[in-house]
């Protein structure tokens, strides 16, 4: 924005050097409040807030925990803002979603007070599966049972892989690991 400004004042500002430095000055000052501006709006979205997480766990009565991920105090609030109303086994699936960011089947076992959460195509534990399980267990009715079930991978999927692949998987992706 420093050499933009100029274009609006008449052209025989162009060639005053003090006019030149003063509209450079001013260019570099919007370019800052612009920035900080923008900073500011994204705090306002979960999804792009940074330093504003702060204010949006304390509206929610989340614990602040500034050595967790910025993805997972993300997740933690979105659960918050996802987990309202009547619990229903969709609502239970969107809370469980906005954790793992991979597909999550919930099925609700009729008859024996209890769900399964399923993840789907999540290989081994999610990262903050504490904070998953606490989520839910807010939400969920008393009298529910709650279970998880975790995909590993399987020797079938092992054989497929390349050696560079196979380098890059850590062990806890593995049922042992």
């Amino acid at each position: 924005m420093t050499g933009h400004l100029i274009s609006y004042l008449p052209k025989y500002y162009a060639e005053v050097r003090e006019m030149n430095e003063i509209m450079d000055t001013e260019g570099q000052e919007f370019g800052d409040l612009e920035a900080a501006l923008e900073g500011t709006l994204n705090q306002f979205f979960v999804d792009t807030a940074t330093w504003g997480l702060v204010q949006w766990e304390r509206e929610f009565d989340i614990p602040q925990d500034n050595s967790k991920p910025v993805n997972e105090r993300r997740s933690v609030i979105k659960s918050k803002l996802r987990g309202t109303g009547t619990v229903t086994v969709e609502l239970i699936q969107s809370v469980a979603q906005s954790y793992d960011r991979g597909m999550v089947e919930v099925v609700d076992t009729a008859g024996q007070y209890a769900i399964e959460i399923n993840f789907v195509d999540t290989v081994g534990l999610p990262p903050n599966l504490d904070d998953l399980k606490a989520a839910i267990e807010e939400i969920k009715p008393a009298h529910l049972a709650m279970s998880f079930h975790f995909r590993y991978l399987m020797v079938a999927e092992v054989d497929a892989f390349t050696i560079d692949q196979i380098d890059n998987v850590t062990l806890d992706k593995f049922a042992w690991g």
